[in-house]
């Protein structure tokens, strides 16, 4: 699909037909993109139109699975199918940048898997040919489409203090990058776009333990509006921790992303108590088994289960549909990747400073 025929960004509606999908990196996010495009597919809503992978035995496993065709570089599969609409990146983070540009140049929308590149050059680069162009670019900051976090949208009153925890066990996974790239910049981003204010302050620690890069951390991000924000990620956990907890006037609400629930307790009898003292009253609370106790009222919120994945790609595809701004832009993937390099930076400079090694 040229860029005449999908119009830039803003333009409406133009395209009722199937969506023609390719998928860049079968590795093991990309196995999930092509799952759910396949789905999609049966709904109607796209064709699954090809598979791209450099290392031969993944590509062939993906071909022969989804019946499409493969191609060992992006060059290929721009050069045999000519009327793509979107495209998935799922290759490591190193390459993001390069695989998004060749195909926001051929005029295909893209949803890059976070984080949106390696460096905040890359990021700008891609944000750039992305105004260019006029082109969708999605970032797949997943847990904005958790439905609980969607719900507790609805209930946002200036929150002040966010407390998150993102703990996994050790896997090979993702070891391109630090435990900040790879789990802690989901909570980063869904507070950035919560909190919508300023970073004014990072003060990060984090350790190597399993593998040569950062694999647990701990950090304090202060913002201009003088909310704050803890976040723990660790990638060398003995358990899953998926937990988002945030505190505003006379209300507290606790995320769980696994498990897709939200908590709240509204404060109706604590004016006047800061943040530390309802977190006390709501702990007690949260003890005695989530019934009501002094003044505070819990309840659990009614959140519409679903697959984030399939929520975000849907959500993708509606934008390159009516080529209006998506959920997540590239801007939102390059303010989120600044803030988790900052917090790389603000992590080896205490680390020189403790002398850790």
């Amino acid at each position: 699909m040229t860029e005449r025929e999908t119009g830039p960004i803003g333009t409406g509606p133009l395209k009722t037909e199937p969506l023609n999908v390719v998928v860049v990196g079968a590795g093991a996010f990309g196995k999930n993109h092509l799952r759910v495009y396949r789905e999609l597919e049966r709904a109607g809503l796209v064709s699954l139109c090809g598979v791209v992978d450099g290392d031969g035995a993944t590509l062939a496993a993906a071909c022969a699975l989804y019946g499409i065709p493969g191609f060992a570089t992006v060059g290929e599969c721009l050069a045999e199918l000519r009327e793509i609409d979107a495209a998935s990146v799922c290759v490591p983070t190193v390459h993001h940048a390069a695989v998004a540009e060749q195909l926001l140049v051929a005029g295909v929308d893209v949803l890059i898997e976070k984080p949106i590149a390696a460096s905040e050059a890359e990021a700008d680069r891609i944000v750039a040919l992305a105004e260019e162009l006029g082109r969708v670019v999605q970032v797949g900051h997943l847990e904005r489409f958790n439905p609980a976090v969607m719900a507790a949208r609805q209930f946002l009153n200036r929150p002040m203090f966010f407390e998150s925890h993102r703990l996994s066990v050790f896997t090979p996974r993702s070891l391109d990058v630090d435990v900040v790239l790879d789990l802690m910049i989901h909570d980063l981003d869904i507070v950035l776009s919560l909190v919508g204010s300023a970073v004014r302050e990072v003060r990060a620690v984090g350790l190597a333990v399993l593998s040569q890069k950062v694999d647990i951390a701990n950090v304090r991000v202060e913002f201009e509006n003088g909310c704050v924000a803890n976040f723990t990620a660790s990638r060398v956990s003995t358990e899953r921790v998926r937990k988002l907890r945030f505190f505003q006037p006379h209300q507290y609400l606790s995320l769980d992303f696994a498990r897709q629930d939200l908590l709240m307790i509204d404060v109706a009898a604590a004016a006047g108590l800061d943040a530390a003292q309802m977190a006390a009253l709501a702990a007690a609370a949260m003890q005695a088994g989530g019934h009501p106790s002094a003044g505070l009222s819990l309840r659990k919120v009614e959140v519409e289960q679903g697959e984030p994945l399939r929520l975000e790609i849907s959500s993708f595809l509606t934008a390159v549909r009516t080529r209006e701004k998506p959920v997540v832009s590239a801007k939102d993937g390059r303010d989120a990747l600044r803030l988790a390099l900052e917090i790389t930076r603000a992590i080896a400079e205490h680390a020189e400073r403790a002398g850790i090694r």
